[in-house]
């Protein structure tokens, strides 16, 4: 299996002035050879790699990179050219490939060769060819059987540098179950960020404050003259708060993707358009803040690495669909509560969403189920609008029988404290 490490470095004065030098140069090299694309007919991605020892000859300042990233570099301008060509034939309007400024080519990648991170003195660095050794914030173990495969080095725009380290592991994803057992869909949202068909209603991460610092810094930077050192100073402030709200976020939806990866034999979803919602007229920034793409990406890998079965589902129809009897009901967003004219069912709108959410997964998947969660799904309404169960995706140290869950109570699914207030709320 492959995973990626993420790791915080911590470069002298001297290596700063390096790694920063470097990554200029590979992006006047992707400059280059997208002027090159522009102005050549038929060039190819192998016959740019191989000008790469004459471009040496006279472009001197070359010399002082390595060779293998520097390929990289050229391979990164034309999968950046094909993932452009695949949005064009899926439909999309697309334009031409950009020119990059200083402040928009922000990491190199080492592959196969020419790293290697090691522990020298008690202290772990990395060690980069043609730059040096660089001391790593080693906050976690790599796997002791992981090879690692490859290594990015980003400078992110408060000025920190992070490297990810790409490493694999011999062992596969566990199987996946033939007949799921623990099944669950999952309806995202803005009020509430997700409801699921358990009951539970996973309140969206309180970012207000942080938005807020954000807004403030801004303004103070419209006042300060462009290029001074007191805008950089403060553009670097503007940049340390999109870094906290964007950490913040993050965490969140990587504990709760976690949750439903670990405890589910199936998750079933919506198959969203994120980015064509963000677009869309009237609340935008509370769509983009959601980030629910991200999170079903972080969802859809987890499941892999856990063997769970991930199903996104057209969502069309979702909300207005009876859970009970099918009946197509028209509603607006103001209205929080289905109920169907047809058969009577009644729930929270968020809550149906969900179930049919999970109806469409099974039905995708064509798995087997068990008895006990095939009563539900033949429309017993009595069923559907039964108490949750009683204990909560996350620890939300509620009182019993409460099941909104506050964002900021989300702690990461499998650990103790998790599995003992589980257990105590099983026994209870």
């Amino acid at each position: 299996m492959n995973y990626n490490y993420r790791y915080r470095l911590e470069p002298s004065d001297g290596l700063r002035e390096t790694l920063d030098r470097h990554r200029d140069l590979y992006r006047q090299v992707y400059n280059h050879f997208l002027h090159r694309l522009n102005h050549n007919d038929g060039t190819t991605k192998y016959d740019e790699i191989n000008q790469l020892p004459s471009v040496k000859k006279w472009w001197t300042d070359l010399t002082d990179l390595y060779s293998r990233t520097l390929q990289n570099v050229v391979e990164r301008l034309y999968n950046n050219l094909s993932r452009l060509k695949d949005a064009k034939d899926n439909g999309r309007v697309v334009g031409q490939l950009k020119w990059k400024a200083p402040n928009e080519y922000r990491s190199f990648t080492y592959r196969q060769s020419g790293f290697e991170l090691k522990n020298t003195g008690g202290q772990t660095v990395l060690r980069l060819s043609k730059i040096g050794e660089i001391p790593v914030r080693l906050h976690r173990e790599l796997p002791d059987d992981a090879t690692i495969k490859q290594a990015t080095v980003k400078k992110e725009p408060t000025g920190e540098w992070f490297a990810v380290l790409g490493v694999e592991t011999p062992d596969d994803p566990p199987e996946k179950p033939e007949n799921p057992k623990d099944i669950v869909g999952i309806d995202v949202g803005i009020l509430k960020y997700a409801h699921d068909t358990d009951g539970h209603a996973i309140e969206s991460v309180d970012l207000s404050d942080e938005r807020d610092r954000l807004e403030r810094e801004q303004r103070k930077l419209s006042d300060k003259e462009h290029g001074s050192n007191n805008y950089e100073k403060q553009r670097r402030r503007v940049a340390e708060c999109h870094a906290d709200l964007k950490r913040k976020r993050r965490d969140f939806l990587h504990k709760l993707s976690n949750y439903y990866a670990r405890e589910y034999d199936l998750v079933a979803v919506e198959d969203l358009d994120a980015k064509g919602l963000v677009e869309l007229d009237g609340n935008s920034r509370n769509r983009a803040g959601a980030a629910w793409g991200t999170f079903l990406r972080m969802l859809e890998y987890k499941c892999e690495r856990e063997g769970t079965h991930f199903v996104a589902v057209n969502p069309s129809g979702t909300t207005k669909e009876c859970a009970a009897c099918g009946m197509s009901t028209d509603k607006p967003l103001w209205v929080r509560e289905h109920s169907c004219p047809s058969c009577g069912f009644t729930a929270d709108r968020d809550w149906n969403a969900a179930w049919n959410i999970l109806s469409r997964g099974i039905k995708q998947l064509g798995a087997g189920r068990s008895e006990s969660t095939s009563s539900e799904s033949q429309g017993d309404s009595d069923v559907r609008t039964r108490a949750p169960l009683s204990s909560t995706p996350v620890e939300t140290a509620l009182p019993r029988g409460t099941h909104s869950v506050p964002a900021k109570r989300v702690i990461e699914a499998g650990s103790p404290t998790l599995k003992e207030r589980t257990a105590s709320a099983v026994s209870e």
